[in-house]
């Protein structure tokens, strides 16, 4: 078996150092650093549930080896101290349930208003179609994109 490497990256917003094995995943880094906001469900980067920005692109998680952040800034839901538009449109709206998938959504959403500040909901829909919602909160949750444009644009 291949030995762990040291890797050096930022990580929401402060640089940080860590020992991975080749095959560990974004995941199980993250955990390393009592991070849980992307879960890892299906295993196969299909659902959204484990949803990360490294270097401002999603990427699943679950798929991603953890070797590959090093010297990257990662962005997970638990950045930042207080909420962002986003984070705050989801609440407004009540865009989840269980909340299993919603830091996905989340992070999927800011992503889309970064590229599209004023989306259609079908914009919306192709946009976030990656990731699934086990609670079907889907109308709540193109509200709550729409809640954050506002936000957004109010900012």
């Amino acid at each position: 078996m291949a030995a762990p490497r040291t890797i050096r990256f930022t990580l929401n917003g402060a640089p940080v150092t860590a020992e991975v094995a080749p095959h560990h995943n974004l995941v199980e880094l993250l955990q390393q650093f009592a991070l849980t906001g992307a879960r890892e469900s299906c295993g196969q980067g299909l659902c959204g549930c484990c949803t990360v920005l490294v270097d401002d692109r999603a990427v699943s998680g679950c798929l991603y080896l953890a070797a590959f952040v090093d010297g990257a800034a990662v962005e997970t839901i638990e950045h930042g101290a207080t909420l962002d538009a986003v984070q705050a449109a989801f609440i407004e709206a009540g865009a989840f349930q269980c909340g299993f998938c919603t830091p996905g959504f989340v992070l999927m959403t800011r992503q889309l208003l970064d590229a599209h500040p004023n989306p259609s909901d079908d914009d919306i829909r192709h946009y976030l179609s990656g990731n699934l919602c086990r609670c079907a909160a889907y109308p709540e949750i193109i509200q709550a994109v729409k809640i954050a444009a506002q936000k957004r644009h109010g900012a």
